[in-house]
């Protein structure tokens, strides 16, 4: 960044996983960075020595008193954000009917509505500024579906369809919004401090979720996704001057991506003739 002004990122689940990699990365690029967790003391040891660059706040993305005195840190302390990573987040996994109401709302309060939340807040700098990018950590299950994991994937399905037109909103402001798209990565994500698991049990469901839960702690730790390159290619991505309103990140994503594409259009070529038999005689087309 030799001859430019370090950029500002605004990380929120930033005290370990995948946000604590961005920030790294931000850092190494140069730049400051806010980093943001629901527990200070977390965020505080994960980059203890990081210097003047780094500041720490508490921010549970649930609270909007919590996201407004974030913010405002930020900008005190830097005078501008440049960059938001909507990162905070966790899975609920299991089985729809196993899930309680509770469940269901809180993950869609986390996932969904914190994003919203901060980047609300967050925007009105950005188009002052003219400039900024807003991403999401979505996941491949964002496009693809699975059992046992159908109320998480449906609550990045949410964000997908957000950023989505967020995108169509910013860029003629000058704001780029981008979906990152992770697979399978070596974090914290599947342990019981992290991860929420379904609460009832209902037996047509047993051997199902058994399954489950035996894949999930054989993969845990094990995944070849690396949190530190992600952490990379975020930094390339906000160098780009046209960067893609989303990315796949890793083997597993990608591959997962491009066969839903396909399977997709093999389906919409299989039923196209009874599809579009409920146009009507007259009116007016989009396309």
């Amino acid at each position: 960044m030799a001859g430019t002004a370090p950029r500002t990122w605004f990380i929120t689940g930033a005290n370990r996983g995948l946000g604590a990699a961005m920030a790294r990365a931000a850092l190494a690029a140069g730049d400051n960075v806010v980093a943001c967790g629901r527990r200070l003391a977390e965020v505080e040891a994960a980059f203890a020595g990081a210097g003047n660059a780094l500041k720490p706040f508490a921010l549970d993305v649930t609270e909007q008193d919590q996201i407004e005195s974030a913010v405002a840190g930020a900008l005190a302390a830097f005078g501008r954000i440049d960059v938001l990573v909507n990162n905070a987040g966790y899975g609920l996994l299991g089985f729809f009917e196993n899930m309680t109401d509770q469940q269901i709302r809180h993950q869609f309060e986390v996932n969904v509505f914190g994003a919203m939340a901060v980047t609300r807040a967050i925007l009105p700098h950005m188009r002052q500024q003219r400039s900024g990018h807003v991403f999401a950590i979505s996941s491949i299950g964002g496009l693809r579906s699975s059992g046992g994991g159908s109320v998480y994937c449906s609550s990045k399905f949410a964000v997908e369809g957000w950023m989505e037109g967020l995108q169509q909103e910013l860029l003629p402001l000058g704001i780029h919004a981008i979906l990152i798209e992770p697979g399978y990565f070596r974090t914290d994500f599947f342990d019981e401090s992290s991860a929420v698991y379904d609460q009832l049990d209902v037996a047509d469901y047993a051997d199902a979720a058994r399954e489950g839960r035996e894949f999930r702690q054989g993969m845990n730790h094990q995944q070849v996704g690396d949190p530190d390159r992600l952490g990379q290619l975020m930094v390339r991505l906000v160098e780009m001057d046209e960067p893609p309103v989303r990315i796949a990140a890793g083997t597993d994503s990608t591959t997962w991506a491009e066969e839903k594409a396909r399977a997709s259009v093999d389906e919409l070529l299989k039923w196209r003739a009874l599809s579009v038999s409920t146009d009507g005689e007259d009116g007016i087309s989009l396309v």
